[in-house]
């Protein structure tokens, strides 16, 4: 199908999300008209900085409250569009069956339009590498776009913390499928890796792991993440200039996915140590890791470490539809600290002098 016109109309649904609301800025600023969901426009702590944006005072912004899990509660706010980011996180990607029904509430949504081109589904790096047998790592360490888990392993199920990669593959292949069999419009699915970058309203510090665990590395504690595994990070900015190329390109075909990242990995304790190397005014006391695995997973630190060490992080294909230059992990750390000091007021664990 056709990309979005320059200048046409783009929904995108979590708005006042971490992600989406730099989708939406972006879109601004290369001079879309936006349609801006969110799940309760009165709620001024999580939309003001939306209305604050240039856009909404022309009214080539406009938000609207739309709750996922109401059919048809898009119909009217994609009528007339031509794109739509489709950002949002669903409440539980544990059940299977509700991922599938607010899929089906968009894709039908979108249906009825009859004027949307293109579908950008955001979906993450856990349905490129989350594994049940970390194993699998080892077996197959290039990561890229025709890279899934082992699907066959009887492990990879929800009880067993699969339930979030799992449940993003589902909506990728339900937005493909269906766009497959309407054949007016295409969906191509956006991977993320670990987003990293300034937040825009203060509650969003709280609205995903990286930023929140930036937080509390400047109040002072940090913890080990998924037993061991490096960040694997983008800058959130850049994630947002993804989606929008996958908007506009010519090159990208329905059922296509693209991982948004930089390659750049860092450890845990790197990272919350990079904050004094970048900021050393700010006089961060680095504090000590602190590990809440049990003994059995601490035992196989290194072993977990050798074996992530073996990824190789490929972005030659978002690289080649997109025209972007990705930020360096510093870059995003620094902003992220610095918006996180003036945009949320989050005190600082500084050392005595």
């Amino acid at each position: 199908m056709a990309p979005v016109p320059k200048g046409g109309t783009i929904a995108v649904t979590g708005s006042a999300g971490f992600i989406g609301s730099w989708v939406v800025r972006r879109l601004l600023d290369k001079g879309y008209r936006v349609r801006a969901c969110v799940r309760d426009v009165d709620d001024a702590a999580k939309t003001d900085f939306l209305r604050n944006m240039g856009g909404y005072a022309s009214g080539r912004l406009t938000l609207h409250s739309a709750n996922l899990d109401d059919a048809g509660c898009f119909d009217e706010i994609f009528k007339g569009c031509h794109g739509v980011c489709h950002v949002s996180h669903v409440s539980d990607y544990n059940d299977h069956e509700y991922v599938r029904m607010v899929c089906n509430h968009i894709i039908g949504s979108v249906n009825k339009a009859e004027t949307v081109t293109r579908v950008i589904v955001t979906s993450s790096i856990a349905a490129v590498i989350s594994e049940a047998d970390i194993y699998e790592i080892k077996r197959r360490p290039v990561c890229y776009e025709d890279r899934y888990p082992d699907e066959q392993n009887p492990k990879r199920t929800p009880e067993r913390g699969q339930g979030y990669s799992m449940g993003k593959v589902i909506a990728q292949r339900a937005f493909s499928d269906a766009a497959e069999e309407n054949g007016n419009w295409d969906a191509i699915t956006c991977c993320p890796a670990d987003n990293v970058g300034p937040i825009q309203s203060a509650h969003q510090k709280d609205m995903g792991p990286w930023q929140h665990n930036i937080e509390m590395m400047l109040l002072g504690e940090f913890f080990q993440n998924d037993a061991y595994r490096p960040w694997m990070t983008v800058d959130v900015r850049d994630d947002a200039e993804c989606h929008i190329g996958l908007l506009e390109s010519v090159d990208v075909n329905n059922g296509e996915r693209y991982i948004a990242w930089s390659t750049d990995t860092r450890n845990v304790e790197d990272v919350c140590a990079s904050i004094d190397r970048l900021l050393p005014e700010l006089k961060h006391d680095t504090p000590e890791v602190t590990d809440p695995f049990p003994d059995r997973i601490k035992a196989r630190e290194d072993e977990l470490r050798g074996i992530w060490a073996c990824c190789e992080l490929r972005n030659d294909r978002i690289r080649s539809v997109v025209p972007i230059t990705f930020r360096s992990l510093d870059e995003s750390i620094r902003d992220c600290v610095e918006s996180l000091l003036t945009v949320a007021k989050v005190p600082v664990v500084r050392r005595s002098e």
